[in-house]
């Protein structure tokens, strides 16, 4: 290729990514669902995005540093604290399970759908056991399942990804090096723990390195983030040079540990990461999907749609109902659990490296690996985007359109605004740090929450589940407005604090951004001030007109969504709402 061909895939392969992302986002649909489309359409229309003219024979090294950067941002979001006795069973059950039937049914089928020999069905078989956060995630945050099933599928999809890559090259080398599927009497399953090892000493290298880094030597953001980045890629490529793919287990087992250890602090949000990744992602399937021709993929089109029948009808369903048995997992939990099983960046890595290798070593069917990996992430994805949403909602496993809103105080006045708003229809859970508060929030019937809730919000790295909106409301103007800034990236939706008197001379309140609740005109020490006079919070249809010695505070809209007026907007209640109001009694 000429310096202009090259320069010009690079162009069209970052824009066909970001555009790609960008279009799926404003149609509100998994990106893969558009870039492996796009990416088949270029590769086929035109030859400068192909890897491996564009790249050459190092595609595949480059395709593992760039998993492995993935993988280890996904490990950075698995809080061990989530993954308690009876869910960390189904997790494992999932994944032992989940790995053993899949491999055995696509190794057991693809010869007499494919017409393949069985050491390339198994190839195929030990590629589609993967998963992954990158296609797990954005269908489950479309679907919004309940906090359980998230984390138990966020899991199972993140720890599959590692684990069938190491199996993928176990079995990559198990059929290369004869004529049939070797395991050679315990000597692959040996082969396998070396590798797991290897990547667990990288591993622990590599949280080595990172603690150095960014706990003794406090690194900020920027060069926080450049050190990670160096770090994986560094005991990542170590690793793949020591044992093919084992470099995976280290990016993982480096995340995982770095976001478990006590001093890190790794934030919930790592915006530059995050961006990052979602780059990287976008690259690596509109390359891996135009090497995809459709001379290769015709004849395999209808034998991939069964196994993708098969796969989703009767494996995965068999793969949950094995793991949910005898746990507390309700039926309709693990039916739903059968009905999420995309595949995903690894199984589509994993497939264009492997197949690569075998064809070049003319394995007879291995030209078919790739095309039929590829029909089957665009079909399971495609079917899994499609219907997982309505089958969440017939299973009634989806979390709650309305907004679940933490109030924090645990005065008299915040606590008739909690019963107000219950009284709206919303389910209500307040935080207090004094005991006797704590007492009087108990006292009122309303939830509380668990003593150490709000330190675990306002640590850099955890998130508050089920909360969908934050209401500082406490006598200290300053933590008010402190808690604002530091919890505002850990809570699935808007956080507002009550406004500080217009005199107040505290250290941050009066310097502080953020949306004030209810303007300035009603501050904490008035509405505090018309409570013990006498006022209550009042609760009336939306339809009704706002009689005039009553301010309005809050608009709970028909869909459960809580609108407050603050010092930036006013509410507007509709027919169908519901108006929360302060007046006299």
């Amino acid at each position: 290729m000429t310096d202009e061909d090259i320069l010009l895939g690079i162009a069209l392969t970052v824009a066909l990514a970001t555009g790609s992302q960008i279009l799926a986002n404003k149609l509100r649909v998994p990106a893969l669902i558009i870039l492996l489309p796009v990416g088949f359409t270029a590769g086929a229309l035109t030859d400068v995005i192909h890897p491996a003219r564009l790249v050459g024979p190092d595609f595949p090294a480059l395709v593992s540093l760039s998993v492995a950067v993935i993988l280890y941002d996904a490990g950075l979001g698995l809080n061990l604290r989530n993954l308690t006795g009876r869910t960390r069973g189904i997790v494992v059950r999932l994944l032992i399970i989940g790995i053993l039937v899949t491999f055995l049914a696509v190794g057991g089928i693809g010869p007499a759908l494919f017409g393949i020999p069985l050491r390339v069905a198994a190839m195929i078989g030990m590629i589609l056991v993967v998963s992954g956060p990158t296609v797990v995630g954005p269908l489950l945050e479309y679907v919004r399942p309940t906090d359980r099933l998230r984390r138990i599928l966020i899991w199972e999809g993140t720890l599959t990804d590692p684990i069938g890559a190491i199996l993928g090259a176990v079995v990559f080398h198990a059929v290369s090096t004869s004529h049939r599927v070797d395991l050679g009497r315990g000597y692959q399953i040996g082969q396998f723990l070396i590798s797991v090892g290897v990547g667990l000493v990288g591993g622990a290298v590599g949280t080595a390195i990172l603690w150095l880094t960014l706990h003794k030597l406090r690194l900020g953001e920027t060069l926080g983030t450049l050190a990670q980045l160096a770090t994986v890629i560094l005991v990542s490529a170590g690793c793949d040079i020591v044992r093919d793919d084992t470099g995976l287990i280290a990016a993982i087992f480096t995340g995982l540990a770095i976001t478990n250890l006590r001093g890190m602090d790794m934030p919930a949000r790592r915006p530059f990461l995050e961006t990052l990744v979602q780059m990287i992602i976008g690259l690596l399937f509109i390359s891996i999907s135009s090497a995809v021709t459709p001379a290769s993929v015709v004849p395999v089109l209808v034998p991939s749609l069964i196994l993708i029948a098969v796969l989703v009808l009767l494996v995965r369903p068999l793969i949950a109902y094995a793991s949910a048995w005898r746990s507390d997992l309700t039926v309709a939990e693990w039916g739903f659990i059968g009905w999420m099983a995309p595949r995903g960046i690894v199984a589509a890595s994993t497939a264009s490296a492997f197949s690569a290798t075998l064809v070049a070593k003319g394995l007879p069917g291995a030209s078919k690996i790739l095309p039929i990996t590829f029909l089957v992430i665009v079909g399971t994805v495609l079917l899994y985007a499609l219907t997982a949403a309505p089958v969440a909602r017939k299973l009634g496993v989806v979390r709650s359109a309305r907004t679940r809103p933490l109030l924090v105080g645990g005065a008299p006045w915040v606590i008739g605004l909690g019963k107000a708003l219950e009284t709206a229809g919303l389910d209500v859970l307040m935080w207090a740090g004094l005991e006797e508060e704590r007492e009087r929030i108990t006292a009122s019937g309303i939830e509380l929450a668990h003593g150490e809730m709000l330190a675990t919000a306002t640590n850099p790295r955890a998130r508050l589940e089920g909360v969908t909106a934050v209401f500082l409301l406490t006598d200290d103007d300053d933590f008010n407005a402190l808690a604002s800034v530091v919890i505002k990236d850990n809570v699935q939706g808007p956080v507002y604090r009550v406004g500080p008197p217009r005199d107040s001379h505290g250290v941050v309140a009066p310097y502080t951004g953020g949306d004030i609740l209810f303007g300035r005109a009603l501050v904490r020490h008035r509405l505090a001030a018309r409570y013990e006079r006498g006022a209550r919070f009042h609760v009336q249809p939306g339809s009704q007109p706002i009689p005039a010695d009553r301010d309005i505070l809050f608009v709970v809209r028909a869909d459960g969504q809580l609108a407050p007026v603050t010092g930036r907007q006013t509410i507007t209640p509709l027919p169908g709402d519901t108006a929360v109001l302060m007046g006299s009694a």
